[in-house]
């Protein structure tokens, strides 16, 4: 459905990067698994795409969800997720259920907090790059791996594990049943916003 009054905007910042890398629209919806006419709606603020396609273009383009998302953020002296309201994405096997986006005084001083359930023989994104900041996991069930760069830590219930985010890294679920986490990333890479 085409509208005019599309109230999140995205297609800019998409069409700049495209070009800037030199990918096709019928590459773009090719590997996303959209139709071209999809992309070039979406690059003119024609249409809002839904979250899983915006995902799959962002991936593609290897886009940062905290740029795309940055002109959207709000300030709250106080931040509350109801547990019936909790936003939850769901993407190949991992699900992250939101806790809470906290924008601090300064970038730096924001987190973003989600509950991160891996099924069995899944993982979190690709580990071809890092970003900006630190991450915290605590393991609420299952067992886990965290590739880190060239090491590997093997994590069980009850563990903790806090790291740089700029260097690579997946956690994998190796177990035969689900991997939960509590996890905590500053600055928030806005994996939800709220508006």
């Amino acid at each position: 459905m085409i509208k005019d009054d599309v109230q999140y905007r995205f297609g800019d910042k998409i069409r700049a990067v495209r070009e800037r890398k030199g990918v096709t629209l019928k590459q773009v919806a090719d590997k996303a698994g959209v139709s071209e006419s999809l992309i070039s709606q979406i690059e003119r603020n024609r249409v809002s795409p839904s979250i899983d396609t915006l995902l799959n273009i962002a991936n593609v383009l290897g886009i940062d969800l905290d740029y795309l998302f940055s002109d959207y953020r709000q300030k709250r002296k106080v931040d509350l997720v109801r547990c019936g309201e909790r936003q939850r994405l769901e993407s190949a096997g991992v699900s992250y259920s939101q806790l809470s986006i906290m924008q601090g005084g300064g970038e730096e001083h924001g987190i973003e907090a989600y509950i991160l359930e891996i099924a069995s023989g899944c993982c979190t994104g690709r580990g071809d790059y890092g970003h900006v900041g630190r991450e915290m996991g605590y393991i609420l069930e299952g067992e886990g791996t965290l590739n880190y760069g060239a090491e590997k830590y093997e994590l069980r219930e009850g563990d903790c594990i806090s790291f740089s985010s700029d260097i690579p890294h997946v956690l994998n679920n190796p177990g035969q049943g689900p991997l939960r986490a509590l996890w905590v990333i500053t600055p928030p890479k806005m994996l939800f916003f709220r508006s």
